[in-house]
């Protein structure tokens, strides 16, 4: 091949790579991006695929706690839908115009739960010395572990065993922290229960609602330049009706 021919080959190639990596950019910006908090994140990744086949709208689902994705928000982040474990931080965006009005989607519940089968989890059990370590998610940015704490001190318990937390980045590291035996028991969301199945390990303990402020998780269209506001309530909406519902009540989640 002569010079003319490699060069022209060589443009030819850079032409192709520039527009392969065009249309990927391309593809990824019309996907509806969904910031959850962690405790959500098994009914999202079932509610995204079902609200696409019906829709056709690609979604892609950002896991974190619900504090940090507000602050990833304020940020910048390029997200078009929030789903918060409560809400204070989608009313918080709301007030200082990052997004549309809030809406509740339902209701979380509290549990204690132990993975070794031997262990049948308790506020008693916790005071005892053969337990070390109690998991909750930091109360600072996820909701659940600010519900944990609240039971902890109607309890009369927090000043108890203080040393004996063990703070999760999120309701999902939490998690880690129980299923691996790091801690002997936890504070976690029922939908993590739930989503096991028959695969339930342990032994879970539902609490009582009245030692705790409502889990209202909350919803939230955000304000960017990415031109899928529509898209994005059309996903809000999709969560209220009757295949969003039973998809919520599935993983314990009241509406």
């Amino acid at each position: 091949m002569d010079a003319f021919g490699i060069v022209k080959k060589s443009i030819f190639l850079g032409l192709f790579i520039v527009l392969s990596l065009a249309g990927c950019k391309q593809d990824s910006e019309q996907k509806l991006m969904i910031a959850t908090a962690a405790s959500l994140r098994l009914p999202l990744i079932e509610l995204t695929k079902e609200f696409t086949k019906e829709s056709g709208i690609e979604c892609e689902i950002v896991v974190a706690s619900s504090g940090k994705l507000s602050a990833q928000i304020q940020a910048g982040a390029p997200y078009d839908v929030f789903i918060s474990a409560n809400m204070k931080y989608p009313d918080h965006l709301y007030e200082k115009g990052f997004s549309a009005k809030p809406k509740v989607i339902g209701y979380g519940k509290l549990v204690l739960w132990s993975s070794n089968d031997s262990i049948y989890p308790s506020f008693e059990l916790m005071l005892k010395e053969t337990v070390h370590h109690v998991a909750l998610a930091n109360p600072k940015t996820a909701p659940y572990g600010e519900a944990a704490v609240e039971v902890l001190r109607d309890y009369n318990l927090f000043g108890l065993i203080k040393e004996k937390l063990v703070y999760g980045e999120s309701v999902s590291q939490t998690d880690q922290f129980i299923l691996t035996g790091a801690a002997e028991f936890g504070f976690t969301s029922i939908s993590t229960i739930l989503s096991l199945g028959k695969k339930q390990v342990g032994h879970w303990k539902e609490i009582d609602r009245d030692f705790y402020s409502p889990i209202e998780h909350g919803s939230v269209v955000i304000k960017n330049e990415r031109g899928l506001e529509l898209n994005a309530e059309a996903f809000i909406e999709f969560i209220h009706t009757g295949k969003g519902r039973n998809i919520m009540e599935k993983f314990g989640l009241e509406i």
